[in-house]
C-alpha cells in the first residue's frame, strides 16, 4: 500500500524509492515567525509554523475552526479590530426550553423563559433566565459567557456558534439542551438584515402548565380567615420605629389629693402595643418616674384581673383611636385631647379623617421669667462677671483666637489731650493705645517735669464701650480728630504715629478716614459748593508758597484745610496731604486744584481759581457719576498730581 504523500498507485510495496514527497516542488524554505495579523490586529501565534511557513493539514483544519465570525466590512471605512467595532454590541434573542417533570399530576413538563446574549467582539454565547418570585427554581446565569461548541461541526468544520447559526425560529442547542428562539430586540433584527439575513416573525411563548395553576390559584385567593395565624413580621417590617402619639389628660380630682394630670399615650405601629408616659411639669413634687404604663397590649374591655384561665382576646387598635375617645386604661378614663403631625398625616391617609381640632384646652404654661442682668461692678472684665449670672459654674469668655494671632503686637497708638475748661487739664498729654487684637484701650499720661501731676498709667489697659451703648469702641472709632470718653474723660487726639497711619491707609475698607478717594471727593465737592472756602483756601496756600512753585509742608496744608473750615476731619487732612506728598515732606495742591478743575492748565502758580471752578463744579453734579466711581478717579487724580510734581521736582 502507498502512504500519503505519494502520488504513486497504492499497490506498490513500501520499499525506499516508492515514496516521493510531494514538497519537492517547493521553494520557499525559510524559517517561519511568530508575529501575524488577526482580524487586522498584529497579534503573537503561540503555535509556530514549520519550516517554509506552512500548517499541517490537522493543523490548518483545526485553527481555521477556532476562527471567528466575518462580518461585511465597507473597503472605505477605517480597518479597526472586532473588539473595537463591536465593543459593548450584543444580540439579544428571547428563548425557550422544555424540561420533562416526572410523577407529578400538575404538570408533565415545565417551560422556562430565557435570554440568549450573543457578543459579537468575540462570539461568546451566555445564557439567563430571568428568576419568577417563589418559584423554586434555581434561576439566574444558566451558561456562563463563553464560545459553546457546536453539537456536531457543520459543513465548513466550523466547531462553535457563530452570528449566522442564530434567527427568530431557529433552535440551538447547548450542551444537550435545546432552545427555541422565539423574538429579538429591535437593534438584533437590524443587525442580522444588515448581514443579509432576514429575521423571522415573532413567535409566541408556550404557556406553562404550572404556571397557569398558580396564576389561577393567586386570583382565587381571599383574605385569611380568623382562624388563620396573623403574619405579624410584615407588620413589624412595614411599620418599625413608626409610633402614633397623643396627648391625654387623666382626671384623677375624685381621689384624696388627686388632681389632673397630663399623660402621654404612644401606640406602636409594628406589634400594635401602647406605652403610657406622664408628663410632669416643673416644681411639681412629684418624682420622675421613666414610665406610667409599660409598654403592652391593651384589653379593650377592662372588667377586672382575669382568673386562672382567663384570656383576653380584644385588644385596643389604631382605628379605637382618635381625639374625643376615651380609654379604659385598667379602670382610669384617658381622654384623647390632641395629637401630633405625625399622626394626623397617618389617620388622613388611612382613615380619610381631617378633623383634628383638640377638644382640651391644656393648662397655660406660666411665662419665663425675664432675667435682669445685675450692673457691672467693675470687678475683671464685663463678660467675663456676667458668666457668673449664667451658671453656678462660671466658665471664661470666649475670646477670637484667629483675631489674636493674625492682629498679635500691633497697636495703633495716638496723642491727645483732655476736653475740659480746667486750666490744670488743659495742659495734659496723654497717649492713647489701641489693641487691634483685643479691641482694648491703654491710656498713658507721660511725666512732665514741673507740672505738679504725676505721670504714668492713666487708665488700665481694658475695652471700653461708647458712651450711651452697649457697643465697644473699635478700631474705626479712633482718628486724628476724634473726640472720645473714656470713664467719663473726654480726649480730643490731634495726631498719632507712622505706624497707625500707615495700617489705617492700607485699610482703608475700614478706615474711612484714610480712604483717599473719598476724602478727595469731599473736599472737592465742598470747594465745588463754596467759592469762599475755595478761595480761602487757595490764599492759605499761596501765602505761605511766596516762591509761587506750587508746593506747600504737609503741616501748612493741614493747617490752611483747618483755617478754611473744610469739612474734613484732621485725620482726612493728613490722608490727603501724605498722598499729595512728593517725598521730600512738601504737598503739591495746585497739582490737584488742577485735576479738580478749579484752575485751568495753562494759569500760573499764583493764579486764584475763577469761572473753571464754578463750571468743573456744574459739569460734575450734571453728570451724576456714581460716589464709588468719582471716589476713584479723585484718588487717581490725586496720585497723578502727585506724580507729576515728583517728576517737575
Amino acid at each position: 500500500t502507498g502512504t500519503k504523500g505519494s502520488y504513486l498507485p497504492k499497490h506498490l510495496p513500501l520499499l525506499p524509492g516508492n515514496v516521493m514527497n510531494m514538497q519537492f516542488q517547493e521553494s520557499r524554505f525559510h524559517k517561519s515567525h511568530h508575529f501575524d495579523f488577526s482580524n487586522d490586529v498584529p497579534v503573537y501565534q503561540a503555535e509556530k509554523p514549520p519550516i517554509g511557513g506552512q500548517f499541517s493539514p490537522e493543523t490548518a483544519r483545526k485553527l481555521s475552526k477556532t476562527q471567528a465570525s466575518k462580518y461585511p466590512v465597507d473597503p472605505d471605512a477605517e480597518k479597526l479590530p472586532a473588539w473595537v467595532a463591536f465593543d459593548r454590541q450584543v444580540l439579544c434573542f428571547h428563548a425557550y426550553f422544555q424540561e420533562a417533570v416526572h410523577e407529578k399530576r400538575e404538570e408533565k413538563f415545565r417551560v422556562h423563559k430565557c435570554i440568549i446574549y450573543f457578543y459579537l467582539e468575540d462570539d461568546s454565547v451566555q445564557v439567563i433566565e430571568p428568576k419568577v418570585a417563589n418559584s423554586g427554581i434555581p434561576q439566574g446565569t444558566l451558561i456562563n459567557r463563553h464560545r459553546v461548541p457546536l453539537p456536531e461541526p457543520d459543513l465548513e468544520g466550523q466547531e462553535y456558534f457563530s452570528a449566522d447559526h442564530f434567527n427568530v425560529g431557529k433552535e440551538v442547542t447547548f450542551y444537550s439542551r435545546t432552545f427555541r428562539i422565539t423574538d429579538c430586540d429591535e437593534f438584533t433584527r437590524n443587525f442580522l438584515i444588515k448581514l443579509g439575513v432576514k429575521p423571522g416573525a415573532a413567535e409566541p411563548t408556550p404557556e406553562d402548565p404550572y404556571t397557569q395553576c398558580r396564576t389561577t390559584m393567586l386570583s382565587s385567593m381571599r383574605p385569611k380567615r380568623p382562624y388563620e395565624r396573623n403574619d405579624t413580621l410584615k407588620q413589624f417590617l412595614d411599620n418599625n420605629r413608626k409610633v402614633l402619639r397623643f396627648y391625654c389628660m387623666w382626671d384623677d380630682s375624685s381621689s384624696v389629693f388627686g388632681d389632673a394630670r397630663e399623660m402621654t399615650l404612644h401606640y406602636f405601629l409594628a406589634d400594635d402595643t401602647i406605652e403610657i408616659r406622664e408628663t410632669i411639669p416643673a416644681n411639681s413634687g412629684r418624682d420622675a418616674v421613666p414610665q406610667f404604663l409599660k409598654r403592652q397590649k391593651m384589653p379593650r374591655n377592662f372588667e377586672g384581673l382575669q382568673g386562672p384561665g382567663g384570656r383576653v382576646t380584644e385588644f385596643y387598635t389604631d382605628k379605637d383611636l382618635s381625639i374625643g375617645n376615651v380609654l379604659n386604661i385598667f379602670g382610669r378614663k384617658f381622654v384623647l385631647c390632641d395629637c401630633d403631625d405625625f399622626t394626623k398625616n397617618y389617620y388622613s391617609s388611612k382613615f380619610g379623617i381631617q378633623d383634628f381640632q383638640p377638644i382640651v384646652v391644656r393648662p397655660t404654661q406660666q411665662q419665663a421669667t425675664k432675667r435682669h442682668v445685675p450692673p457691672y461692678n467693675g470687678f475683671g472684665s464685663e463678660e467675663d462677671s456676667l458668666g457668673s449670672c449664667v451658671s453656678l459654674v462660671p466658665k471664661p469668655p470666649r475670646k477670637d483666637f484667629n483675631k489674636l494671632m493674625q492682629n498679635d503686637n500691633m497697636v495703633l497708638r495716638f496723642s491727645g489731650r483732655m476736653d475740659t475748661a480746667r486750666p490744670i487739664d488743659a495742659d495734659r498729654k496723654f497717649i492713647i493705645s489701641f489693641f487691634l487684637a483685643d479691641d482694648t484701650i491703654l491710656v498713658f499720661e507721660p511725666r512732665q517735669r514741673n507740672s505738679g501731676i504725676v505721670g504714668g498709667k492713666f487708665l488700665e489697659r481694658m475695652r471700653l464701650k461708647r458712651p450711651g451703648t452697649d457697643e465697644y469702641y473699635k478700631a474705626s472709632d479712633l482718628f486724628v480728630g476724634a473726640t472720645v470718653e473714656f470713664m467719663r474723660h473726654r480726649f480730643i487726639l490731634h495726631d498719632a504715629d507712622e505706624y497707625a497711619v500707615s495700617y489705617m491707609e492700607a485699610h482703608p475698607e475700614q478706615f474711612d478716614q484714610s480712604n483717599v478717594g473719598a476724602v478727595a471727593v469731599k473736599l472737592q465737592n465742598a470747594l465745588a459748593q463754596d467759592q469762599g472756602m475755595l478761595e480761602q483756601f487757595h490764599a492759605a496756600l499761596s501765602n505761605f508758597d511766596q516762591d509761587a512753585n506750587g508746593f506747600v509742608p504737609l503741616e501748612v496744608f493741614e493747617k490752611a484745610c483747618a483755617d478754611a473750615r473744610t469739612p474734613l476731619t484732621g485725620h482726612e487732612a493728613k490722608t490727603l496731604s501724605r498722598a499729595l506728598d512728593i517725598g521730600d515732606g512738601n504737598a503739591t495742591y495746585v497739582e490737584m486744584l488742577k485735576r479738580f478743575g478749579f484752575i485751568r492748565e495753562g494759569a500760573g502758580q499764583g493764579d486764584a481759581p475763577g469761572a473753571a471752578a464754578a463750571a468743573a463744579s456744574d459739569g460734575a453734579e450734571q453728570a451724576g457719576v456714581p460716589d464709588g466711581q468719582a471716589a476713584a478717579q479723585s484718588e487717581e487724580g490725586v496720585r497723578a498730581a502727585s506724580e507729576a510734581a515728583d517728576q517737575t521736582a
